[in-house]
């Protein structure tokens, strides 16, 4: 028992001096370290061959460089204005219960007294402003930005960056490309030149100016590279627009719409449009109209008072896996002719139903809008080449281009067809379906203005509801619209399918003349 009880202190102070040592050891050696816990650790003897100062060299670079930006920064905002806009807009008050009594109100009794007289719905006026971007193109005051900023406005104001307010007249605008020119009337301006979009690579570092998200930061200046060429099918301009755009990653916002995007030598190779964002605000993509197109948009406008677009005179679709299994093609690439306009370019040039073209000019045809864009952008009378496979065997045929048809409803009878129904409506852009949060896949036109005694006011319709069908026909684009309208007899009733929020539905009225 003793000799028991005389082993275990043993063990005991044992346990107790090699806890001793052990606690020694860790502190005056910490593990890890390899060296004693006294001395300071020496970051360099670990990492020696890692650079501890910028070299002189790499710092001129990167010094160049960065003065490089600030004098292209320097010399293009000059070239930069605001542009604000105003427009009156009449709208109905809120209804009341005296809303029971209208239907009434040209009976002489509700209409003459002194109860029923004012106290139907009002009409109020107030001032709608927006702000954009433009950029200055020539010295005498031309200026290029967005057709949606200035579209059916009152007043166009530029605000210049010395804060020089001018204002300013529309010489045109081009709702398919979303291009306008203003004029001011001033000399020895400072102008931005052309650049070439065409010759733009993916990945080539541009400037984007503007003026985003209001005045106080007008003449911002972003930096970014070229993300993307060629982007269509996207429905910003809505179907029958022409898309090609410029996908770039500097900072666009609402306002720098219609300001420029430059490249490294300080030229204009393109006008910001819009943006990719399911926020509302800037996520990395922004679209810009390559400026091959605006230059061309702009001079057709300047010198023929409007645009004037090449025309082949066919109908199509893409061809995909199945149309080209069926047709026997070595793959789903071009388009198919659907109908061949009489008289047209086409038909003379003996262009058939069911061929399929594959090459414009000796280039691959990506998809329809590529077709549409590529012909639209040619000078009438131009004789080009198209590449078409009819029977399993290719060949070349040559077309002289004719000039597309102008869509008089669309431009210079628009009082008439608002005479004829009472409002006016406006494409469903990507913009527009964004702000109201509607359905990106949903395609039709917006009702912009209503006058409010007319049967379509009457009947239901409202400022901002969206018009999907008229009579039992699908719509797209204001031209189709108006070209419905454009249809009418007589004695006819329009009947419109209509989304408003979550609910769709129909109404039918009778139009106020033919």
């Amino acid at each position: 028992m003793f000799q028991e009880l005389s082993m275990k202190s043993h063990y005991s102070k044992f346990a107790t001096a090699l806890t001793v040592v052990l606690v020694f050891l860790i502190i005056r050696f910490p593990m890890g370290t390899g060296i004693s816990a006294d001395t300071p650790y020496d970051y360099r003897s670990d990492v020696s061959e890692t650079p501890t100062e910028l070299k002189e060299e790499s710092s001129d670079l990167l010094m160049r460089f960065n003065s490089a930006l600030v004098n292209l920064s320097d010399v293009t905002k000059p070239t930069v204005v605001m542009v604000s806009t105003e427009r009156t807009v009449t709208r109905r008050s809120g209804g009341s219960m005296f809303d029971f009594f209208a239907p009434f109100r040209d009976d002489s009794f509700f209409r003459d007294h002194p109860f029923f007289r004012d106290r139907g719905p009002q009409e109020r006026e107030f001032q709608q402003r927006g702000l954009g971007s433009g950029v200055i193109v020539s010295a005498d005051g031309y200026i290029l930005t967005n057709h949606h900023v200035i579209n059916q406005v009152d007043t166009i104001t530029v605000t210049l960056i010395n804060e020089k307010v001018l204002p300013a007249t529309v010489v045109g605008s081009d709702p398919s490309t979303d291009i306008a020119v203003l004029k001011v009337d001033a000399e020895n301006l400072p102008y931005m030149r052309f650049g070439d979009s065409d010759e733009l690579h993916v990945g080539e570092m541009v400037l984007a100016i503007g003026s985003p998200l209001g005045a106080a930061l007008a003449h911002t200046v972003t930096q970014g590279i070229v993300s993307a060429k060629g982007r269509s099918d996207l429905n910003i301009l809505g179907g029958q627009g022409y898309e090609n755009f410029i996908q770039t990653d500097a900072a666009i916002n609402r306002g720098n719409s219609g300001g420029p995007l430059v490249n490294m030598r300080g030229e204009l190779v393109g006008i910001n449009t819009a943006i990719a964002s399911q926020s509302g605000g800037f996520q990395g993509i922004g679209f810009a109209i390559p400026s091959n197109m605006a230059h061309n948009v702009m001079q057709s406008i300047i010198e023929k008072g409007r645009v004037i677009r090449g025309f082949v005179g066919i109908s199509f679709q893409p061809i995909d896996e199945s149309l080209a299994r069926a047709l026997d093609l070595p793959r789903a690439q071009g388009i198919i002719v659907t109908e061949v306009v009489e008289d047209s370019p086409a038909s003379e040039a003996g262009i058939r139903t069911e061929d399929v073209i594959v090459k414009f000019n000796g280039r691959n045809i990506q998809s329809p809008s590529d077709f549409r864009r590529r012909v639209a952008e040619m000078t009438p009378g131009t004789e080009v080449t198209l590449s078409l496979i009819r029977n399993g065997e290719e060949k070349d045929v040559n077309v002289t281009l004719g000039e597309f048809p102008s869509d008089e409803i669309a431009s210079a009878d628009q009082e008439t067809i608002r005479d004829i129904i009472g409002f006016s409506v406006t494409e469903l852009t990507a913009e527009l379906k964004e702000r109201l949060r509607i359905r990106p896949n949903v395609e039709g036109v917006i009702v912009e203005e209503i006058d409010r005694n007319s049967s379509a006011a009457q009947n239901g319709l409202r400022q901002g509801d969206v018009i999907l069908s008229l009579n039992r026909r699908p719509v797209t684009s204001v031209s189709e619209f108006n070209e419905g309208i454009s249809l009418l007899d007589p004695g006819d009733v329009v009947l419109l399918q209509i989304l408003r929020g979550n609910n769709r539905f129909f109404i039918a009225f009778e139009p106020q003349s033919s």
